[in-house]
């Protein structure tokens, strides 16, 4: 069951859903549009000669911040990692599905390769993997609406919800972050 404009304003006026900061303005009739922040991790293509999953790839991306009227500037084929406004925490029984604008898609613009289920108990900034699949660049704005959250309840709250204690990687962010796959690696070698 998706929750409607009158469930999530309840839900987070209860304080049973966290959104920070919250505008109420941003409440659409069966989701919550989120912005984009003004920090951004782009790729350094001069570091390695490829990306290895069982490696952290921290070194592989530097964080650009731009300022609140200045564009970020997307080429086409590039890849980028930002992150939105909204620091959202959720309850256990309740996830997230993020979207992209279609406004936005019909640009070529693309807000999450994979990653757009968002687990019950997540609390933090929202990683965006955006891409541009057009033919020229696209102006993107700190600000500016980018995606969409609709939250999905649940049958029953998870019995092992997303957190420190189940060995989250993204729990807590607030930055754009890198992907921390290797550490599935690291976990096979301790078994």
């Amino acid at each position: 069951m998706i929750l409607s404009d009158r469930s999530i304003r309840e839900a987070i006026e209860s304080g049973r859903l966290g959104v920070q900061p919250y505008d109420p303005s941003l409440i659409q009739p069966a989701s919550l549009d989120v912005r984009l922040d003004n920090k951004f991790l782009v790729f350094r293509n001069t570091k390695r000669p490829f990306i290895d999953v069982k490696e952290p790839a921290d070194d592989l991306m530097e964080m650009i911040e731009v300022a609140p009227n200045e564009p970020m500037y997307l080429h086409p084929r590039e890849f980028i990692l930002a992150s939105t406004v909204e620091r959202v925490r959720l309850p256990s029984d309740l996830v997230a599905r993020l979207e992209g604008r279609s406004s936005l898609g019909r640009l070529g613009i693309v807000i999450h390769s994979t990653a757009g289920f968002i687990d019950p108990c997540f609390d933090g900034n929202v990683t965006l993997e955006i891409s541009n699949m057009a033919s020229m660049p696209v102006t993107l704005y700190p600000g500016m609406r980018i995606g969409q959250l609709s939250f999905v309840q649940m049958t029953t709250p998870a019995e092992r919800p997303y957190g420190p204690a189940r060995g989250s990687k993204y729990g807590g962010q607030t930055l754009p972050t890198a992907s921390r796959l290797y550490l599935d690696f690291q976990n096979e070698r301790r078994s």
